[in-house]
């Protein structure tokens, strides 16, 4: 590893060496089956662990394709490859079988490495060790200056790495996100064997390498920004045609949604309810020469909303799911379940701070809240823990959260003066 010749201090941190050249330089970018042939060999004669990043175009392109593959291994230095040009990986991933992979926010990166081929068998995810470890600033930069005392430059982290040709300095920064990953991974494991956690991460650590790919989300259209203000039905008609309308072009385009119609200008269509292309031009959001010259498509969506039968507008209230009503509703709907969540969460918050780890590492809140809404039938110490192991829980978690929850579980009445209202478990607002 190479920095300057002597300590950069950075603007915020006079004590923290600046990293701004790689060790054996900026390697070019892999395009060929000869390239990828070349590094395969390279990185099976490498020998511990394999450095692993992954660069997406997350809000320039449709979906989260990666368009550049980093690697670094002893013995096999850095290899950046263009998954574009490689889609098939898998040769790489056959190479490193059995090698531990280290990443940073590994379920960031999993699922895209997946789509070119690349399956590790081992996992060691250094936002979750600096999570479980209690670090109060778990970005790459903050843990690599805290452990190693290095800073890495993030500017060019939001860049559109889909451009071709990738810039030098692109490719620079790319290059040192993985040139200390490794020795993180060392300094870090020896901090979480003292402090008595390696098991609990090993545990983390598997899990996020065997998470399924995340369930397509119901109406995805809910989640539109500012759509949870709109209490009309025709008007949440009209943001789910646009919203569908939108996605069809900006896939066609591969280009990101909100570059095609921003959140907010979907919204006001909804408010403002237009008839004509005119009048939709009239609301400011679709002032712009990109919206005005899509705004026959636009109207289109909207006069499919506006000419839709009253029984099939969406529903204000969301789709019904197994999901628990939101928490601010709990006292009403039932109270004994709110008093069973407050006991629950003080005992987890309790338990966050005496382990210093977060408490939504310590335990999902959705998991906690399902627990506390509909108790398993047994509220024994085993019962709760076989709910926690179906919902999800690790083993470490289980054990350390079972007894929290036993506790809260037990909480049969009410506080004074609440008032029980029993309706169904679904949420007032819309949801996704």
């Amino acid at each position: 590893m190479t920095s300057t010749d002597a300590p950069v201090p950075t603007d915020d941190d006079p004590g923290i060496t600046l990293l701004t050249e790689p060790a054996e330089g900026v390697p070019r970018v892999l395009t060929t089956q000869a390239d990828l042939a070349r590094a395969v060999r390279l990185f099976a004669a490498g020998t511990g662990p394999v450095a692993v990043d992954a660069e997406r175009a997350s809000g320039y392109r449709y979906g989260q394709r990666t368009y550049l593959v980093q690697l670094r291994r002893a013995g096999a230095g850095t290899a950046l490859i263009d998954p574009v040009a490689l889609p098939d990986l898998s040769p790489l991933s056959d190479a490193l079988e059995g090698v531990e992979w280290v990443l940073h926010a590994a379920s960031q990166d999993l699922p895209g490495l997946a789509e070119q081929g690349m399956h590790p068998s081992r996992v060691f995810d250094t936002e979750l060790g600096a999570r479980l470890l209690g670090m109060e600033r778990v970005g790459l930069a903050a843990v690599v200056a805290e452990l190693l005392g290095l800073g890495l430059a993030k500017e060019h982290s939001a860049v559109d790495w889909s451009t071709r040709p990738l810039p030098d300095e692109w490719l620079r920064y790319a290059a040192l996100d993985v040139e200390v990953l490794v020795e993180l991974r060392d300094v870090m494991a020896r901090r979480l064997e003292v402090a008595g956690k390696s098991d609990w991460a090993a545990q983390e650590f598997e899990a996020v390498r065997l998470a399924p790919p995340p369930a397509p989300r119901v109406d995805p259209w809910r989640r539109v920004s500012g759509v949870h203000a709109l209490r009309n039905r025709r008007m949440l008609a009209v943001v789910r045609e646009l919203w569908l309308a939108r996605d069809r072009l900006a896939r066609s385009r591969d280009v990101a949604p909100g570059r095609v119609l921003p959140d907010r200008a979907i919204v006001a269509a909804a408010q403002a309810m237009p008839r004509s292309v005119g009048e939709l031009t009239k609301v400011h959001a679709f002032g712009g020469p990109a919206t005005r010259r899509r705004a026959t498509t636009w109207q289109k969506a909207i006069d499919t909303a506006l000419a839709l039968p009253d029984n099939a507008l969406p529903d204000t209230r969301g789709p019904r799911t197994d999901a628990p009503p939101p928490p601010r509703a709990w006292a009403d709907r039932d109270p004994v379940a709110a008093a069973r969540l407050t006991v629950a969460r003080a005992g987890v918050v309790a338990l966050s701070e005496e382990h210093s780890v977060p408490v939504e590492n310590l335990l999902q809140p959705d998991l906690l809240r399902r627990v506390c809404w509909r108790p398993p039938a047994d509220t024994s110490a085993d019962g709760v823990a076989d709910r926690l192991r179906e919902g999800g829980a690790r083993e470490w978690q289980v054990g350390l959260c079972t007894p929290a929850l036993v506790e809260a579980l037990a909480v049969t009445e009410a506080p004074a003066g609440a008032q029980a209202d029993h309706h169904g478990t679904q949420a007032d607002a819309p949801r996704g």
